[in-house]
């Protein structure tokens, strides 16, 4: 039977303890950190310091340049890039100019947004390719359904929209409940 060396589990120091390196801001030890957000680098010396930095570097690539494109703020070549929340347009010139545009088009319903009466509910996509319908005037007005509307006012409430929900219109105001009766309901 072989012994097993004990000394090599008295070391004070993990081996990966310092491979982080030392905080720029104060000189002591970077370590992983926890937070509600998943894991980052952080100071061991926090609360005094307060220095932390993601744990995976998100850098954004360029993927191609988009000829005969120009940034509308700064007249430098457009990109499509990819970032930590998917494909984008964004100015060749960044970090001095930060114009981006969505990759996805976002179409125009021309239905009037229903709470402002001001904007238009653009058809919109989500980073995690979820469809929905939000008032084109955001941050201003932040209206949004999860159903194509449709600009028919809701003969119960007065809500000027209907949204199709499983090809049936429906009022999108929680407290309604209005559904328009299917065909077979009508002809009956």
């Amino acid at each position: 039977m072989s012994k097993i060396d004990h000394s090599l589990f008295e070391a004070h120091e993990h081996a990966l303890e310092h491979q982080y390196g030392p905080c720029p801001d104060c000189g002591k030890e970077l370590r992983i950190r926890n937070s509600k957000s998943g894991p980052f680098i952080g100071c061991s010396g926090y609360p005094q310091c307060h220095y932390a930095k993601p744990l995976h570097d998100n850098h954004t690539t360029t993927l191609k340049i988009i000829e005969d494109s120009h940034c509308p703020d700064c007249g430098s070549p457009m990109a499509i890039k990819k970032g930590r929340y998917g494909m984008f347009i964004g100015c060749t010139n960044f970090p001095a100019c930060h114009h981006i545009e969505n990759a996805k088009p976002q179409t125009d319903t021309s239905v009037t947004c229903p709470k402002c009466h001001e904007g238009h509910l653009l058809d919109r996509t989500n980073k995690y390719g979820k469809r929905f319908f939000a008032c084109n005037r955001y941050p201003q007005c932040r209206y949004v359904v999860n159903f194509a509307p449709f600009e028919k006012t809701c003969p119960d409430c007065g809500w000027t929209i209907l949204v199709e929900k499983k090809g049936r219109l429906v009022c999108p105001q929680p407290l309604c409940g209005y559904k328009e009766p299917d065909s077979d309901e009508k002809s009956e």
